[in-house]
């Protein structure tokens, strides 16, 4: 089996809304007939549009969506590829290696049903001044502590790119999805587990900074939150 990952940006003139009824709808269906499994979706919509300020995007027009799938060979990937291409404006595929340093236990739904909470997507490049072993190193090492010690994610998907499977595709590295508590995502108190502290929030956002800055040039960091569906468990 192989996982892929696409970015969906939408068709002009269309809503977050009306991508999210394509995914659960038809394409979902032409997904799972082009032998999906696994499927997940991310959209940017109306029910993330309070979390839009803590968004970071150098993109016009930003992303709008992520799907991802499992097929036993990401070869046959034309249907489901071809699915997602009709009701999306642009969209970016990459065939990825998954890791979950963190199960979301906590914030499940039914499937089909919207996530509680709200996705965190990242769409992250190497800098050039890092080896690949260097960056991965301290991504899964080091990152992933200071991560899952400083922040109240209750679920953190880590993609690492084998390859891109679009001619355009942008050359990021990784995709990343972090669920946060809603309430968590325009409160940094929340968010960076301070408990109502000042030098806790501090301490623990110099944490995530400093990290972030050791392996990621931060003008280039892609961030999108937005409403997560999953179809299959």
């Amino acid at each position: 089996m192989e996982k892929l990952v696409y970015v969906l940006w939408n068709r002009d003139g269309a809503t977050g809304a009306d991508l999210r009824r394509a995914l659960l709808g038809p394409v979902a269906k032409a997904l799972r007939e082009g032998g999906a499994v696994r499927i997940a979706l991310n959209v940017s919509d109306e029910d993330v549009a309070y979390a839009l300020s803590s968004r970071l995007t150098h993109l016009d027009p930003p992303p709008a969506g992520l799907c991802s799938f499992w097929l036993d060979c990401a070869d046959d990937r034309d249907a489901c590829e071809g699915a997602l291409a009709e009701v999306s404006g642009r969209l970016a595929g990459y065939l990825v290696v998954e890791s979950e340093p963190l199960l979301n236990t906590t914030h499940v739904a039914p499937p089909g049903e919207r996530t509680p909470g709200t996705n965190l997507v990242a769409l992250i490049e190497r800098p050039e001044r890092m080896t690949w072993d260097a960056w991965i190193h301290h991504w899964h090492g080091h990152h992933k502590r200071v991560a899952l010690e400083t922040q109240c994610t209750y679920a953190y998907v880590r993609n690492v790119v084998v390859r891109r499977l679009s001619e355009d595709a942008p050359p990021w590295a990784g995709i990343v999805e972090e669920g946060f508590p809603a309430e968590a995502v325009s409160d940094p108190m929340q968010w960076y587990c301070a408990d109502g502290d000042p030098e806790t929030l501090k301490a623990n956002l110099g944490r995530m900074l400093d990290s972030c800055r050791a392996f990621l040039d931060l003008d280039r960091v892609e961030s999108h939150p937005m409403s997560e569906y999953r179809l299959d468990r």
